[in-house]
């Protein structure tokens, strides 16, 4: 991506200097709850923490409901702060996310004034190991989420190293695809879907309300694939084989992807995200087409 020397956003709020202890439901570790989180994803047992976990922190469309719904505040945050030590790598990752951020502020703008809209733009926080959010406390371990009870994208940046070395799929595009699925559930927050989904997945069964998260999240990767399009064509930003980073990065963390890897079978039932057939065909219908209402993964 052509992102250097491009605008930053505003909008970005780095918390990396910030130590926090305690909050995890009685001061107990979040990762103990791990489990619990999972089976109410769908998931059996939980081999699927080694390679899953970062993976499905990554398209966290439920992770905030999920948070929210557990005591996880019930304990007292410790919090220090001391100066912000970063490394020129970690400073160049910063960088690039709040430009990224900036270019998905100037999309929405201009696709929600067209539509007589404004357009609130979201905050992003940048951690390191432990944040609080308005969904709850989460660990950099359960990968970048967004929250809709306070609006914000939380992310560590240490997961685009994962993103590369664990998921096969390294690139600055593949970080922008991170992003612009998060902002996607920012999109649905704001025009009411995610609250219906919630809403609907309450009178049905885990199955069905796996389908319909399946459906969720689809949606945002087309309108991450929306963002693309007019990335590429309004600002020319794309370069050679942007596009291949975003669709690897898309089908790295397909759901039957995932399950083979942790569990070696398949289980469609179990499924909360999308194929990465499905991922990458939602994605691809978002930057092939620019408009939103291609997005209507729910159908009629």
């Amino acid at each position: 991506m052509r992102w250097k020397g491009n605008g930053r956003s505003d909008n970005i709020e780095d918390q990396r200097h910030v130590k926090r202890s305690g909050g995890m439901g009685g001061g107990g570790s979040l990762l103990k709850l791990l489990p619990m989180v999972f089976r109410f994803l769908g998931f059996k047992g939980t081999a699927i923490l080694v390679v899953g976990i970062g993976a499905y922190g990554l398209m966290t469309g439920n992770l905030g409901a999920i948070l929210g719904g557990l005591d996880l505040q019930s304990a007292p945050v410790t919090q220090t702060e001391g100066p912000l030590r970063q490394t020129e790598v970690e400073k160049e990752l910063a960088d690039f996310t709040a430009v990224f951020l900036a270019d998905t502020e100037e999309t929405w703008t201009t696709l929600f004034e067209k539509r007589g809209l404004t357009y609130k733009e979201p905050r992003l926080v940048l951690f390191r190991d432990v944040v609080k959010s308005a969904c709850g406390m989460a660990q950099s371990a359960m990968g970048p989420f967004y929250c809709p009870g306070d609006q914000k994208v939380y992310i560590d940046l240490g997961f685009y190293d994962q993103l590369k070395n664990q998921f096969k799929a390294p690139g600055d595009f593949a970080q922008a695809y991170v992003i612009a699925h998060e902002v996607g559930h920012h999109i649905q927050t704001l025009n009411g879907t995610s609250a219906k989904v919630r809403a609907a997945r309450i009178r049905i069964s885990k199955t069905e309300g796996n389908k319909l998260s399946v459906l969720h999240e689809l949606q945002a990767d087309c309108l991450a694939g929306v963002r693309a399009f007019h990335a590429k064509h309004s600002r020319q930003l794309l370069e050679s084989g942007d596009i291949e980073e975003g669709l690897r990065a898309a089908s790295a963390i397909g759901d039957d992807t995932l399950q083979k890897q942790s569990q070696g079978y398949v289980s469609p039932d179990s499924f909360t995200h999308g194929s990465a057939n499905q991922r990458v065909t939602w994605f691809k219908t978002g930057f092939e087409s620019g408009d939103m209402k291609s997005c209507n993964t729910f159908g009629s």
